[in-house]
């Protein structure tokens, strides 16, 4: 039931073409010199021009100034972050639920976010208000832009929720499926990021 408002970003569920989720992610780099803002699970992130890895903070409602990744031009997301590992100040190897904005790697480590960057997965989100079956095939977006507080630092997760006003022109997600039962407050669906907003589905380099 999701009759509380209790977002969570988007959470891999099953790919598109029918074949479960089996938990694949790919390893990238957040900046060893820190990055400015905390990465929660669940949120969308891509490359900047230094090959590292950020928080997209586009809520990808168009495909111009609110286009993913958040420059105002469309060269699309690399995926859901869902962790990262680093080295903390004691030397010990840290597995983390979230990155903590500004953590500097000690000299000679590194940074190492865990993505999902198949753009045929489909994640499970929860909308802002209710959704009805005409929902499905039409396009949702962010609510709001994600940002170093659209999370919940004690358990790491995303506090980021879908639109719930719907629509058929250009935006960041494909609504695939109803998750949520008929007359929930809060809907849950199965999303897709639609072509262009995915950097592996965009011809157009960082």
């Amino acid at each position: 039931m999701s009759m509380v408002n209790a977002p969570y970003g988007l959470k891999p569920v099953k790919r598109a073409d029918g074949m479960a989720y089996a938990g694949a992610t790919s390893q990238y780099l957040i900046d060893p010199a820190g990055a400015s803002t905390n990465i929660y699970n669940g949120q969308v992130v891509n490359l900047n021009s230094s090959g590292y890895l950020v928080l997209s903070t586009g809520t990808g409602a168009d495909g111009t100034t609110n286009s993913l990744p958040g420059s105002g031009t469309l060269t699309g997301s690399l995926g859901v972050f869902v962790g990262c590992e680093y080295v903390n100040a004691q030397g010990q190897l840290i597995f983390a639920q979230y990155y903590p904005t500004g953590y500097v790697a000690p000299t000679g480590t590194s940074i190492k976010a865990y993505v999902v960057d198949d753009p045929n997965v489909l994640f499970q989100a929860q909308l802002d208000g209710s959704v009805a079956q005409t929902a499905i095939g039409t396009n949702t977006f962010f609510a709001a832009a994600q940002s170093t507080s659209t999370g919940n630092i004690p358990n790491g997760n995303s506090t980021s929720a879908l639109e719930s006003t719907v629509v058929t022109t250009t935006a960041a997600f494909r609504i695939v499926s109803i998750v949520s039962a008929p007359g929930d407050t809060y809907g849950e669906v199965l999303v897709k990021f639609n072509p262009g907003y995915h950097s592996l589905t965009n011809a157009v380099g960082v």
